[in-house]
């Protein structure tokens, strides 16, 4: 419970004045999870001009032979700052990047890191989205960082894992990726098995309430998110949200797929009119502690009973 409210705390205190543009900017610090495992809280409010595009979770590791970079930022500014973050906590060097997914703060610094020689590491099928959605992304960023995005180029991940689960090792420390396909095609989750943490990517949010996208896979996150408590994490590492276990994990995400899935889903297989069912679900309880639950749950529901009306 401390390590959570640390982080937490941090979250708050992370923003200080950009002397050249006079911009609230939230500013990354790194938090301990355990032993050399390292996170970056991000802000719970939308991407923007204010937090780089950082609004996410991203972490590192540390170990014999250099830094294990998870997620590289939104942007080459970005990159940078994660950088800076990562050299109050050590002098070694980002030797790898991984990607747990396409969605843009998870992979537009990829070039930035890739300049000073790190590899860039994902599932073949992240990079084959990273592609996809390069173009869009860039606009979309852009717009929303405008300056702060200059000299960022898309660089998907170019050493690609071909495997359902891969596992790889740098300088002692063990890692295994594993698909997830819910939030972006390709998504995928990074666990480390000798310290008991994962990084989920955007399988998991916790006190925000996950955004069901046009291309995600709702089936597929709830299918993902029950093999995830299979692997019993100690620490889990959401896409937004601070540290967590498994049951908050489960109340604050786990839970929620379960009920977009079952009542939704089942409401869309059954053919009961969108509208009717939207108003039964639209209030629950259970669910409104968590951030932006008024604005995105009803466009959640919605998409839920499209994929499930067209299985």
């Amino acid at each position: 419970m401390k390590t959570y409210l640390n982080c937490f705390i941090a979250s708050i205190l992370m923003v200080i004045i950009i002397s050249s543009g006079n911009v609230l900017a939230y500013t990354p610090k790194a938090e301990k999870v355990t032993g050399n495992v390292y996170v970056f809280i991000g802000p719970l409010g939308q991407r923007s001009e204010v937090n780089d595009g950082l609004n996410n979770n991203l972490g590192f590791i540390v170990t014999k032979q250099g830094v294990i970079l998870i997620d590289s930022g939104a942007s080459r500014l970005g990159a940078e700052r994660l950088e800076k973050a990562i050299a109050e906590v050590t002098d070694k060097s980002v030797k790898w990047v991984i990607n747990t997914g396409s969605q843009d703060h998870r992979w537009l610094g990829n070039d930035y890191f890739a300049s000073k020689g790190a590899d860039i590491i994902a599932m073949e099928k992240t990079s084959k989205t990273q592609q996809k959605y390069a173009q869009d992304q860039t606009a979309r960023m852009s717009g929303f960082l405008k300056q702060r995005f200059e000299g960022t180029q898309a660089k998907p991940a170019s050493r690609l894992l071909n495997e359902k689960t891969n596992k790889i090792t740098l300088g002692g420390q063990s890692l295994e990726l594993h698909y997830t396909n819910a939030h972006y095609p390709g998504d995928t989750w990074v666990w480390l098995p000798e310290q008991s943490v994962v990084f989920t990517g955007d399988l998991v949010y916790v006190d925000r309430i996950f955004t069901v996208l046009p291309w995600s896979s709702v089936v597929n996150g709830q299918k993902a998110f029950h093999e995830l408590i299979i692997l019993n994490p100690k620490f889990i590492v959401p896409g937004h949200g601070g540290i967590s276990d498994i049951k908050k994990a489960k109340r604050d995400c786990g839970d929620y797929y379960d009920f977009l899935a079952e009542k939704i889903g089942t409401a869309a297989q059954e053919m009961e009119a969108i509208q009717d069912v939207m108003e039964q679900y639209n209030y629950l309880p259970q669910f409104k502690h968590l951030e932006h639950y008024e604005t995105i749950h009803r466009t959640n529901m919605n998409r839920t009973y499209l994929e499930f009306e067209q299985l």
